[in-house]
């Protein structure tokens, strides 16, 4: 048995952390730019204390899901405000657009001479600029992952910059930050984060560092998912759900994902819709049809065993079998309203392109069985 396991440097998570982030920074460098939404409003309170700490500031929001362009922009007035430190405060697409300003301010040349599909894929030669993560969604677990997902509207994809060095320097994981997202973030980030923690427990390149992440993130998940939607000020669940979206960052960076991020990939550069919809809505097809194919072509794949622990730490029930954990996942994306993805723009046309993409992507190959491009066409059928 081989495996490594690489993170941020640091770690910091608990109520009230976000207070650490100001003094953390000083000590870093002495020009902070500071990536957040679209408004900053929520950056507000840190921008005061890194002033008190006497850092100089530049603020970038970010609108959307952050494309190639973005990155090009928010690194091109990093550089002109002479910043030596990125501090990125959002949602996944914030940190992204962090990670990606943070390693490109190090490294010279074209942003798409690293990335994957539509670049060269060149790796990075020079560690990113000191970079502080701090998520305000419960979801993406991007504040521990070693890659930056971006859309290239050109060409109609979503790729990723990626490199061990894009762990971030730092990553403050505050809950109490989460507790004023809406239903509909709390449902598609936390549905992103069960699929990534289910994805990388079921996945070929699994080991035992991230078997033991993924089923404590489960079990959590399992528990205050729901929770956290139906009352946004549970404390407890939103603690809950903010470590199963870390747990599921830091299983993902260091296990394969597996068919619902294959398809995902290239379905968030064809239709209107946040990634963590498109995942939580496949979910429940790619599973189901995960199961039937294991039990038809490898009934005694340990894969198959996976599910039913997985329905387990789900269902709180030590007899539950993989089937259970199915219905679970069904009921919950019932209770939780996700959309089908027709209401995002996907058409019977788009089919065959998305598949084709899917087969390609880094993602399906931790898919804990390859699956046919009809069983790939009849998930998407469904999912609309």
């Amino acid at each position: 048995m081989r495996f490594e396991f690489a993170t941020a440097t640091r770690i910091i998570f608990g109520p009230g952390t976000i207070q650490e982030v100001a003094p953390l920074a000083a000590e870093m460098g002495t020009h902070a730019f500071v990536v957040t939404g679209s408004t900053g409003e929520r950056a507000r309170p840190l921008l005061e204390q890194l002033s008190e700490q006497r850092l100089e500031c530049t603020t970038f929001g970010v609108a959307a899901e952050p494309t190639t362009a973005t990155v090009t922009g928010g690194v091109e007035r990093a550089r002109q405000a002479d910043s030596d430190l990125v501090i990125s405060m959002g949602g996944g697409s914030v940190l992204d657009t962090g990670k990606a300003i943070a390693a490109m301010l190090a490294n010279r040349g074209r942003l798409e001479d690293y990335l994957e599909v539509v670049g060269e894929g060149r790796p990075l030669t020079e560690s990113p600029v000191p970079h502080i993560a701090i998520p305000t969604t419960a979801g993406t677990g991007a504040e521990v992952t070693r890659n930056a997902v971006l859309a290239v509207p050109e060409h109609k994809v979503k790729v990723s910059m990626r490199s061990p060095l894009m762990l971030p320097t730092a990553a403050v994981v505050d809950p109490v930050l989460t507790h004023t997202m809406p239903q509909s973030v709390t449902a598609s980030t936390g549905l992103d984060a069960l699929t990534q923690l289910m994805e990388a427990y079921v996945s070929s390149k699994a080991n035992p560092l991230t078997d033991g992440i993924c089923r404590e993130g489960l079990r959590r998940a399992g528990r205050s998912l729901q929770q956290a939607y139906e009352d946004g000020g549970n404390r407890a669940a939103r603690e809950d759900m903010a470590l199963a979206s870390l747990f599921s960052g830091l299983a993902l960076a260091n296990a394969k994902l597996g068919a619902v991020h294959g398809l995902a990939g290239p379905l968030g550069g064809m239709i209107s819709a946040r990634h963590g919809v498109i995942c939580a809505r496949l979910l429940p097809y790619v599973m189901e049809t995960n199961i039937r194919a294991l039990q038809d072509r490898a009934a005694d794949s340990p894969e198959l065993a996976r599910y039913a622990e997985v329905a387990q730490l789900l269902t709180d029930k030590a007899t539950a079998r993989a089937t259970d954990g199915l219905v679970w996942v069904q009921d919950l994306c019932r209770t939780l309203d996700v959309p089908p993805l027709a209401k995002c723009g996907l058409k019977e046309q788009d089919f065959a392109k998305a598949v084709a993409k899917s087969q390609k992507s880094s993602s399906m190959k931790g898919n804990p069985i390859t699956l046919t491009g009809d069983e790939l066409m009849q998930v998407l059928q469904r999912s609309r």
